[in-house]
């Protein structure tokens, strides 16, 4: 039952596999290939000033998040997909929210410049103890330069488009597939006892092969040099599955210092408020973050202020749009709507300081 599953049509099989496994690295090389497409990749969350990215083996592509979804500390994989912004049209909806890396208001990006990646799903990176085509398409640094022995499905000369470009060594390099992850592989000819498999052949590719060869990477395609194949019954990949479970919300964001500070007396009137975070803010959240007000009567006074971010710092300065009245009792406070950079709530905190005369 098995066998027959696997040598069906090779066609229902491409169809069904949506979702590609990639890299950081590919993404940026072949942004025209990965445009609008599902992908799974693997890396960290960073923060970058304003921004959150995605990084993996030295390399950082912006991101978004959808609704409901939230970043995490350490390995993961996520669900995504890729916008080229230069492919796109201003306005274009799917980039509502997003206002650009380094943006200049003048001129919109031009294909390939800037990437963003749209994450649906997060789930922990489970540890990649055996080395099949799914380790190697989402973590090949790891594998450079090593001897691997893995299986796969025949594809010939990336006959279905299963990764972005070919290695070009000879012409009989063909690509190598298991779930959805795919590979090149270069050196040998896929040749041997009981097969001859033609690499511009469709009919040939629903034959399973084992392959031995050295691991690398070139122009950030990932390849097999080969130095035995063999042929092989069909086989599943642990993971390749369709991950569904979501991390931990981020840890909240905690006010770590500020300027005056609490129950602090004779304040100058023309001070600025300056509020240090532990972690980076939402830029767009500030500007309703925070509420100021004269206290101490029977009816809180509000205060208008202008709001400004400094990214290295993690700190927000308040400037007043006029000069503290002298004597009186001043309380700044948070609100819900301020955000971390990765959607993370801001734990409850407030100052109360009193002006000198």
């Amino acid at each position: 039952m098995i066998l027959a599953l696997f040598l069906s049509a090779p066609s229902a099989m491409g169809q069904a596999a949506t979702r590609k496994l990639t890299t950081v690295d590919a993404l940026r090389r072949f942004p025209a290939y990965y445009h609008l497409q599902n992908i799974l990749v693997r890396g960290e969350f960073v923060e970058a000033g304003s921004r959150m990215q995605f990084r993996a083996d030295e390399q950082t592509v912006d991101l978004m998040l959808a609704d409901g979804v939230h970043t995490t500390r350490g390995p993961v994989e996520i669900r995504a997909q890729l916008i080229d912004v230069g492919r796109l049209e201003p306005g274009d909806p799917r980039l509502k929210g997003y206002t650009g890396a380094a943006r200049d208001a003048d001129r919109w990006p031009r294909p390939g410049e800037e990437l963003l990646l749209n994450v649906t799903g997060v789930t922990e990176a489970e540890t990649l103890s055996t080395v099949t085509v799914r380790a190697l398409a989402l973590e090949p640094w790891r594998y450079e330069g090593q001897i691997v022995t893995l299986a796969g499905q025949f594809r010939g000369r990336n006959l279905f488009g299963d990764l972005p470009g070919a290695p070009a060594k000879s012409k009989y390099d063909f690509v190598l597939r298991s779930g959805t992850g795919a590979v090149w592989v270069t050196g040998l000819r896929a040749k041997g006892r009981g097969f001859d498999l033609d690499v511009d052949a469709r009919v040939d590719t629903g034959r399973w092969l084992e392959i031995t060869g050295v691991v690398k990477r070139e122009r950030s395609l990932v390849t097999i040099e080969a130095t035995k194949i063999i042929a092989t019954t069909p086989r599943t990949e642990v993971g390749t599955e369709e991950p569904t479970a979501l991390p931990d919300p981020p840890a909240p964001v905690e006010v770590v210092f500020s300027s005056p500070s609490q129950d602090e007396t004779d304040v100058a009137t023309a001070s600025v408020v300056r509020v240090q975070f532990s972690r980076g803010l939402n830029l767009p959240s500030i500007a309703r973050g925070f509420a100021v007000s004269y206290v101490g009567g029977q009816v809180p006074v509000p205060l208008e202020f202008r709001t400004t971010y400094d990214f290295a710092t993690r700190a927000v300065e308040i400037r007043f749009t006029q000069a503290l009245a002298p004597v009186r009792t001043v309380k700044v406070e948070i609100l819900d709507g301020l955000k971390g950079f990765d959607g993370a709530v801001v734990m409850p905190w407030s100052v109360t300081f009193t002006t000198g005369p």
